[in-house]
């Protein structure tokens, strides 16, 4: 079912299209449902489901968010400016300013002239927050918009009866500049909590308007929402990439850095991949289109982001508790206040002043956009920096871990294999044949000893044999039949399961440094291939980063216990765990959470998925543009195991801005509201104008701060 929520108060989530009950704006679309609100008559235009998000996206001015910023955004400031003006004649009327200033301003009916411009910039200039009340009300979450509907209301119905005839002083000068000062303060916020919206957006407008294609051997421009995948686009130097695609010719740099954080340019060439919304370079590029639309890693991206900062992270339920009670603390507090200066002193003006002043202090505004704004400016500042955050609670857990886990194959070394030796181990085969074998078997596998083992086929151009009935053999190795034999390619663990007896290694192979893997013809071992892989760039500067943060970092491979011992103390790890299977790791992550360790998991995605699931904190690292790493709480999209430590170190500075905005919004009523209250009279008295001030300047405080986060490079 599709999800709607509220830019403004991403709590308030609905089956249907509406209006927010909290704040009355447009709800939009939750996340990949956002492409689904476009109207019948775009859907029409755009029948192919694939670019419906680029017709979504690129047509951005028909979305949610920026009818939202478009529209209410400017009512509020129109709102502000109308009633400022008002409230001009309005000051010069009213008693109070005229005693203050010294002058005389009065004239037959002057009372009434007061009472219709009151009534105007009530009605007028205090309509969002009795809308809002009334949504707050329906929906049984009393706050903001409820506390200054009833100051307003309760300034205003005393300033008529006033007005008509009760003995006492209007309020119609402090309820026009309370009206005034909150339409300002919340037009201010509102611009604040949309900055965080448009870096999102920004995201969307990285894709071109227009894409050249090859069509019956022309090359011909056409609308981004018509390209299909499968067809071939060309790429000139300096043109946004439209579409994740192949490099099928042409040599250049691509500027990747707005989606994926590397900021040098990355070279591109045949068979390399390409992602959209990157740009490219000074060479000409032939590109195949394999992501369009809703299948490219932006628009994954884009849907990423929203899903996060529309979740709910532990400190943001504790924000909306702290904010409940605030409200009721503040009504109460307001009627408490009206009874004590009414019983004490009989001035029903001044009591009054008290309550509306108390209640539209002790507003908790600040605290509703104290943690979403920081979820919201967080979550898209990870994702161009290529931390993807789909868990923000376990984006929270990060500054708590004490242990990380790192299989080694692809995050900590390169995981590109390259053969070092083929030996073997009997007559009957030459170490041709034993590669082919070994190639024909492996040539459905993804791993990379598989990848190893072609790439050197390739470079001893030998045939590529054909296999049949391939299996692949978790954390073992794979079998088929090829040549009408059983060949099976598989590493040490192959004779643990089956309970054989592996052969004596061969004193030339480096058991520090080399995988060894066998190749079976028949049950028969024929021989002997070794690869060897190398330590990844960044991993010693990550580990040693951990280290100072007094992180434990952990090796958990299914290589041997000599390469696992030689990484990991190369690397200077805390420990290591060898010859693990796939389905064997999940306990080996129980393990350490069983002695009290908060532990993150960082593997590849795939074969690390039961490990990445029962972590506090699973890492998808090396997933490259596959940004559906289902079980990753966290994404990294470069396989730079630095970027396990930017991220832990941004989760704490997130946190920290999460704190201190709490902090704020929470001690800024601590010592407000008693002095909206009166305690200090007469030495001091705090006016519902300075109230609402005061109000505004809290939550814009709460807005610049986090504006201030940066994730350190």
């Amino acid at each position: 079912m599709k999800k709607y929520t509220c830019p403004m108060h991403p709590q308030v989530l609905k089956g249907e299209p509406g209006k927010c009950p909290l704040c009355g704006m447009d709800l939009v679309p939750l996340g990949g449902a956002k492409k689904e609100a476009q109207s019948h008559h775009e859907h029409q235009h755009h029948d192919h489901k694939e670019h419906s998000h680029h017709s979504e996206t690129h047509n951005h001015s028909d979305s949610g968010y920026d009818k939202h910023e478009g529209h209410h955004t400017h009512d509020f400031l129109k709102r502000f400016w109308v009633s400022l003006i008002i409230t001009v004649p309005i000051l010069l009327l009213s008693e109070m300013i005229q005693h203050w200033f010294g002058f005389t301003i009065a004239f037959p009916g002057d009372k009434y002239v007061l009472l219709t411009l009151g009534t105007i910039i009530y009605i007028y200039g205090g309509m969002p927050f009795l809308k809002g009340m009334i949504g707050e009300i329906k929906a049984k979450a009393i706050g903001m918009m409820t506390l200054v509907a009833i100051a307003i209301t309760v300034a205003y119905v005393y300033s008529v009866a006033v007005a008509l005839g009760l003995k006492g002083m209007d309020f119609f000068w402090e309820l026009a500049t309370l009206i005034v000062i909150m339409l300002l303060g919340h037009w201010l916020e509102m611009r604040s909590t949309m900055a965080a919206s448009k870096a999102l957006q920004s995201l969307v407008a990285l894709l071109p308007n227009d894409v050249t294609v090859e069509r019956n051997g022309e090359a011909i421009k056409i609308k981004l929402e018509d390209l299909k995948n499968g067809e071939t686009i060309i790429i000139k130097p300096g043109e946004k990439i439209p579409a994740d695609g192949t490099i099928v010719e042409g040599v250049s740099y691509v500027n990747e850095s707005m989606l994926t954080g590397e900021s040098v340019p990355v070279k591109k060439e045949k068979d390399g991949k390409v992602i959209a919304g990157s740009i490219n370079g000074e060479g000409a590029l032939r590109v195949t289109a394999t992501g369009v639309g809703k299948d490219s890693y932006l628009n994954k991206v884009i849907n990423l982001v929203q899903d996060a900062q529309a979740a709910k992270s532990n400190t943001q339920n504790l924000a909306d508790k702290v904010a409940k009670w605030l409200t009721y603390i503040a009504i109460a507090v307001g009627v408490i206040t009206f009874i004590y200066w009414f019983s004490s002193s009989g001035d029903i003006a001044f009591a009054l002043e008290r309550m509306v002043t108390v209640m539209v202090t002790a507003c908790p505004h600040a605290l509703g956009v104290a943690i979403p704004l920081v979820v919201a400016i967080s979550t898209t500042l990870s994702a161009t920096n290529g931390l993807l955050i789909r868990n923000r609670t376990a984006f929270e857990t990060t500054r708590k871990l004490s242990t990380i886990i790192f299989d080694k194959t692809g995050t900590l070394t390169k995981g590109s294999h390259a053969v070092e030796k083929v030996i073997p181990l009997t007559d009957k085969y030459a170490a041709e044949e034993m590669i082919q074998y070994a190639a024909a078997v492996q040539q459905y596998s993804e791993h990379h000893i598989a990848k190893g083992i072609l790439k050197t086929l390739k470079e001893r151009n030998l045939e590529l044999w054909k296999s049949e009935n391939f299996s692949y053999m978790a954390g073992i190795g794979v079998k088929a039949v090829v040549n009408g034999k059983e060949i099976v390619a598989a590493g040490p663990n192959y004779f643990k399961q089956n309970n054989l007896t592996e052969p004596e290694t061969p004193k030339e192979i480096n058991q520090s440094i080399e995988t060894v893997n066998y190749v079976f013809i028949d049950g028969e071992v024929i021989g002997i291939i070794t690869l060897a892989d190398s330590i990844r760039e960044g991993s010693q500067v990550a580990i040693d980063e951990l280290r100072k943060m007094n992180i434990k970092s952990i090796l958990l491979t299914g290589d041997n216990e000599k390469i696992a011992a030689a990484v990991s103390k190369q690397l200077g790890m805390d420990g290591y765990i060898a010859n693990v299977l796939p389905h064997e790791k999940q306990e080996k992550v129980k393990e350490y959470q069983a002695k009290g360790e908060v532990v993150a998991m960082t593997g590849d995605g795939v074969n690390d998925a039961p490990a990445l699931a029962q972590a506090d904190v699973g890492i998808a690292v090396g997933s490259g543009t596959d940004v559906a790493a289902e079980t990753a709480d966290i994404i990294l999209v470069n396989s730079d195991p630095r970027d396990v430590v930017k991220m832990i170190g941004f989760g704490k500075l997130t946190y920290k801005k999460m704190v201190q905005n709490l902090i704020w919004a929470v001690g800024y009523n601590v010592v407000a509201i008693p002095l909206a209250a009166g305690v200090l009279y007469p030495k001091f008295i705090l006016s519902p104008a300075m109230g609402a001030v005061l109000m505004s300047v809290s939550t814009i405080v709460v807005a610049i701060n986090a504006s201030f986060l940066k994730i350190k490079k």
